[in-house]
């Protein structure tokens, strides 16, 4: 059944949402953010952070943290070594929402041809969101690429799913906000540190 409720995302994708959050602390939307990660032995530093709205509720607080400073799409999408994105939930959300939101997001950035390499990778990230039955205020949810692993998803600390070897795909998930289509315009510039 799990399997299903992803399939049926991956055939009908249709809305759009997000989420945010990461060692100092930055607040960002109310909620405190580190300004630095470790992930797979490397020390990350803070890219970017803001808040998703959509329509003028705060959806989640987003974090973008990589092993030095880009403020393109292309420089984060091609930089090599680790990576985190961390969404800090601002509402409570069921897990369906989340993964409707990001396979909507990633729907909206890439073509068919780049989505028909990931079939079976967006299954599983979409049976990895099944598995959250309803994510609460204050959650945080890390989303890491980990060289020699892959991408790797935590809810509080506690890994969900498993790895998803493709760093193509892991760059497919970071185009919700930082494609030509990001879900939110504002987010975008913020995460690359180029807002102002």
């Amino acid at each position: 059944m799990k399997t299903n409720t992803a399939l049926r995302w991956i055939a009908g994708l249709g809305l759009a949402l997000s989420l945010g959050g990461a060692a100092q602390a930055v607040e960002v939307g109310g909620l405190k953010l580190d300004d630095t990660a470790k992930v797979g032995g490397k020390e990350l530093k803070l890219n970017g952070a803001g808040v998703r709205v959509r329509i003028v509720v705060k959806v989640y607080a987003m974090a973008l943290y990589l092993t030095e400073k880009k403020t393109t799409t292309a420089g984060v999408l091609e930089s090599s070594g680790p990576r985190r994105f961390t969404l800090g939930l601002l509402r409570e959300v069921t897990g369906d929402e989340l993964g409707q939101a990001f396979m909507a997001g990633i729907t909206a950035n890439t073509d068919k041809a780049e989505r028909s390499k990931f079939v079976n990778q967006l299954a599983q990230f979409g049976e990895a969101f099944v598995s959250i039955p309803q994510a609460k205020k204050g959650d945080i949810i890390t989303v890491d690429w980990v060289p020699d692993t892959g991408t790797v998803m935590a809810l509080n600390g506690k890994q969900i799913g498993d790895p998803l070897k493709d760093v193509g795909f892991y760059n497919a998930v970071l185009k919700i906000w930082l494609g030509d289509k990001p879900v939110d315009s504002t987010l975008k510039p913020e995460l690359l540190g180029s807002k102002g």
